[in-house]
């Protein structure tokens, strides 16, 4: 396991500089999901919430949420991402909506966090939208699934990563 890079020889934190690492493409994937009561899980389907389209607006927080990463996690750099991807999809059987975030950039650090913090955004979303008819949405599983690009080069997630398939 490698070193925390987030803390100076003495301890400090600090934002890890970055100037000398070469420019190159990053790629990141980031996943979770939102469960819920099957009523909600219909109406989220049918799309005819009272606040209106559930999943747009959702995409839209995802998009932002990656955009604004650098605000709300005090360390990571400010990033020009060059495309964001976001991915909704049903599973019928555990009332469930899965998200996927695909983040890119060119730049000197990846994009890991980005991809993330748009999961969570999506996600929340998702939850402030419904929550007027089921509070009890879980949200869960939010995890890395691959990351390219950098001196670290392609790393992916297996099963064992966080004890679920990705």
């Amino acid at each position: 396991m490698s070193t925390l890079t987030h803390f100076d020889a003495s301890g400090q934190a600090h934002m890890v500089d970055v100037g000398s690492k070469a420019e190159t493409r990053r790629v990141a994937v980031a996943s979770g999901h939102i469960s819920m009561h099957a009523d909600t899980y219909a109406l989220l389907q049918a799309g005819n919430s009272k606040k209106g389209d559930v999943l747009g607006i959702a995409r839209i927080a995802a998009i932002q949420g990656s955009k604004r990463t650098a605000d709300l996690i005090p360390l990571c750099h400010p990033l020009a991402l060059s495309h964001v991807a976001v991915d909704f999809r049903y599973q019928d059987d555990a009332c469930r909506l899965h998200l996927t975030v695909t983040a890119e950039t060119v730049g000197r650090t990846g994009v890991e966090m980005e991809a993330l913090s748009a999961v969570m955004a999506g996600l929340l979303t998702v939850y402030d939208m419904l929550k007027a008819v089921d509070r009890g949405m879980t949200i869960a599983g939010v995890r890395l699934l691959e990351k390219q690009g950098g001196k670290s080069g392609h790393w992916r997630a297996d099963a064992e990563d966080a004890g679920v398939a990705p």
